[in-house]
């Protein structure tokens, strides 16, 4: 079984500013840059099991991962996470409605990606704001907030799905999240 350990932080455009900076002080080993469709699934025994099926789409790939919450009372969230890539996304999704899971959520997202120390570290840009993420061991990531100096920052504790779901606007039977078709 996979665990993803995450701490997600809700950002001004000042602290944005200020991380890309740092990050570049800090030599953190910049990945790449990328534009996501996020197109979020559920029903049947996703519903019984608290439970999600994501294909996401960029520009040259389709992953569709499995997650599902682990609760506890920490500020670092906790998912069994299952990953893998497919070629063909338009066939991926027929297969996971033919099997019985319907779109419920789609959200886009402009994320850039750091490597530091033990962390991947992201900056995405959603529709409806700033956000990083940090994702490592515990340890990892409390060492990856000293470093940045950023202990200050406060968490987010709500998934982009269930941000999409409270912000997004309903089109037919999906509640989606999208940017303006100019940008």
């Amino acid at each position: 079984m996979s665990i993803e350990i995450e701490k997600k932080y809700r950002l001004t455009a000042e602290q944005v500013s200020y991380l890309e900076d740092e990050l570049a002080n800090v030599a953190a080993n910049f990945v790449g840059e990328e534009f996501e469709e996020n197109m979020i699934y559920g029903g049947g025994v996703l519903d019984e099991r608290n439970a999600i099926l994501r294909i996401r789409t960029t520009n040259d790939r389709a992953i569709l991962t499995y997650k599902q919450r682990i609760e506890n009372d920490s500020d670092i969230k906790h998912q069994i996470e299952h990953e893998s890539e497919f070629e063909n996304v338009t066939e991926l999704r027929e297969i996971v409605e033919n099997l019985g899971f319907m779109p419920r959520l789609v959200y886009e997202k402009r994320r850039k990606t750091w490597r530091l120390r033990e962390v991947e570290i992201v900056l995405d840009t959603l529709p409806f704001g700033e956000f990083m993420e940090i994702e490592g061991s515990i340890t990892a990531i409390k060492e990856a907030e000293m470093i940045l100096d950023i202990e200050g920052f406060v968490a987010e504790s709500e998934t982009y799905p269930r941000l999409t779901a409270r912000l997004g606007t309903k089109v037919g039977n999906v509640i989606e999240s999208r940017f303006p078709a100019d940008n």
